[in-house]
Formats: structure tokens, sequence, C-alpha cells
């Protein structure tokens, strides 16, 4: 199949899995994931109705940012990869939102920047769910001290939580995290902290997502085929 029928694909089953947890599926979106994806390929998308966009780098993201403008295509940018303080400059306000706030320090980066701007601009913070390593990301047990101090900055507005899971096969691998993200945000919730997004599930287990929660999934080999 093309990128169209894969697109509408994905956004059948979101809504199916949506429907079966009894949500409404209006209240989750897709992040189609155009990492390494040519622009030809991110237009023909765009054209058969993906309104968000997900990239992984800024550097990458800016060139497709800038023609996607030029041939006015109307679409959201989110940025969903690791952010370094010193990128921070070039990702806020090109960015509709940021999922991958890792720490208290780019968070006061992206307001400083931010603040140039005379923008707030809209975050994620990035949850190290299952304490790997590997992954950027805070400490589930530091969620809530690191919202606080987030919501504390003016040019910064905290829309909710991001994770990535270990991967796995098999999506049940994957739903007790998300979970975990659910309580991880009740807990923010009954802070009084207003955060309503939860940014989880890929390929492999967004509808387990959905079914948890998720708000936003982030979906690009399912629309766009294997990366080389």
């Amino acid at each position: 199949m093309g990128v169209r029928e894969n697109l509408g694909a994905v956004l059948s089953k979101i809504i199916s899995a949506a429907k079966g947890a009894g949500r409404d599926p209006s209240r989750v979106k897709l992040v189609a994931v155009t990492k390494t994806v040519p622009f030809e390929k991110v237009a023909e998308a765009i054209e058969a109705g993906a309104e968000t966009l997900g990239e992984n780098r800024v550097q990458e993201a800016l060139p497709k940012v800038s023609e996607a403008a030029a041939r006015g295509l109307a679409v959201e940018w989110h940025l969903i990869g690791t952010l370094q303080k010193n990128k921070a400059k070039h990702a806020v306000g090109v960015f509709s939102l940021i999922h991958s706030v890792d720490g208290v320090g780019l968070a006061r980066e992206i307001d400083r920047q931010a603040a140039k701007r005379g923008i707030v601009q809209d975050i994620l913070l990035e949850i190290n769910v299952a304490g790997e390593t590997t992954k950027h990301g805070v400490r589930p047990e530091d969620a809530l001290p690191l919202a606080r101090e987030v919501s504390a900055l003016g040019n910064v507005r905290l829309r909710g939580l991001m994770c990535v899971p270990p991967f796995t096969d098999d999506p049940e691998g994957s739903r007790p995290h998300f979970v975990r993200m659910r309580g991880l945000l009740a807990e923010i919730n009954a802070a009084g902290i207003e955060a309503a997004e939860l940014s989880m599930g890929m390929t492999q287990d967004y509808e387990a997502a959905v079914q948890e929660g998720a708000t936003l999934v982030r979906v690009g080999t399912a629309i766009f085929g294997a990366r080389g």
C-alpha cells in the first residue's frame, strides 16, 4: 500500500482502539513521524490528510518546515526527539509542541528563548518510564517535582508527558508502562497542575497506547514503511 492507504489504515485503527476503550477518538492525535522521509513522501502524507508531523532532529526538520510553508501545505510540526540546550533557540517557535523536555535546565532554556520571541512554547516532559540507561527522560518519581518547577516558568506551557517504553514486538509488553504514565499524569493533575496530553505509542504498540489513554501517538513505519 502507499502512503495514503497506510495513513488511512492507521487512523482507522486509532478510531477502533479509542471506541473499544470507551474513549472519544477525537481526543487522539496522530503524529506522523517523518524522520529520514524524503519531502515528496511527506507532502503525500499531508495531502492525504496528515495534520501533525513529528521530527526527531531540529536540523533535519527545518528544511522540511520551510518547504511545506513554501508550498502552502498547512501542517503542525512537533519535535519528538532529544533536544540539546544549544539547539533550543532553533526549535522554539518552529514546533508547536516539544515532546522531549527531560530536565529543568532545558525547560529554562526553552523559556528563555521563548521570552525573547514573545511567545509561550508548549512542551511535554519526557519520562524514562522503565529506567533504561540508554534513554533520556526523568525518572517517574521525579515527574511531579519537575512538573512543579516547569509550571512556574512564564514562557513555557506544560501540556503533559511523553515516554518511549522498551521496544517489544508484543504490544502487551508496553501496556504496563502506558498505565504507569496515565497514573503519573493523574498525580500531576491532582497536584493542581493542568496537563492533559500523553504522548505514547509507536508503530508496534499505538493501539494499546490509545486503549490506555494516549492523546498523541507517534507513528512512522506503519505510514511510510521501514527506513533504510
